[in-house]
């Protein structure tokens, strides 16, 4: 992939929320196009995972870290370290996301926080403290998964879709910052995909159908649909591309 509009050969990227799906995805093909990883998700072993072994078998290296970004501390002590060992970071995809399904009338203060802090909240944070580094250094490129529903309500997802309508704008609001000092902020906003996040959806005979109905693909997304997108606004390919959310989602929006 040298000197590919789309290599990232000798690049190092920062993938939050990695140990799976749309993540592990993700990471593997900023993998497969030249980069080293650093994966840091609440449940991974470092030492022993399907990214790990997906971005070594690439062969490249990857650097896995264990954290909670509802834990305001430890995401500043894991940033902190991540920098000493990786002092410059090309690439950051803000992926780590939860749902917490309830009707409006039910959902607690207790999940509305807890959305809104590993969606939103860390984002902004981790974005900041990277963003700050990418700033010194001159370039760098931030991507963030939004949601379809940054655009729309959803049904029972009241923090899922406020945390998401607020990334698409918080991406707007660093691009504006960020772009004429060397720094490129976008989004991804994914349809419905195939990962445990909507098991929930394809379980239901009457959900799916409605959902499926309404997909001019006629299908759930899969990870492998947000390979291409991942790479062309962590490469050279987007230089030219700020504030912008890309919508992946077999044509949803357009109905």
């Amino acid at each position: 992939m040298q000197n590919s509009l789309f290599g990232l050969d000798g690049q190092v990227a920062l993938v939050t929320g990695c140990r799976r799906g749309i993540g592990l995805a993700m990471a593997d093909a900023l993998a497969e196009a030249g980069a080293d990883i650093i994966g840091i998700s609440a449940t991974l072993n470092p030492s022993n995972s399907a990214v790990g072994e997906a971005i070594r078998r690439r062969g490249r290296r990857f650097y896995g870290y264990r954290c909670d970004l509802r834990d305001r501390n430890a995401v500043d002590l894991v940033l902190e370290e991540v920098l000493s060992q990786h002092p410059v970071i090309d690439v950051l995809v803000n992926n780590a996301g939860i749902v917490r399904r309830s009707p409006a009338e039910d959902h607690s203060d207790a999940l509305w926080d807890m959305v809104l802090e590993v969606n939103l909240s860390s984002a902004f944070r981790v974005s900041r403290r990277i963003g700050g580094s990418m700033l010194a250094n001159g370039r760098g490129s931030i991507i963030s998964t939004a949601s379809i529903l940054s655009d729309q309500g959803g049904l029972n997802v009241a923090g899922y879709a406020a945390s998401k309508a607020g990334l698409a704008n918080l991406t707007r609001s660093l691009a504006n910052e960020w772009a004429g000092r060397g720094v490129r902020v976008n989004a991804i906003a994914p349809g419905y995909v195939d990962t445990e996040m909507t098991a929930v959806l394809q379980s239901d005979p009457v959900r799916s159908r409605q959902i499926l109905e309404r997909i001019p693909a006629g299908r759930f997304g899969s990870p492998e649909d947000l390979r291409g997108p991942v790479v062309f606004l962590a490469s050279n390919a987007s230089s030219y591309v700020h504030g912008e959310t890309l919508v992946v989602d077999g044509g949803w929006m357009g109905r």
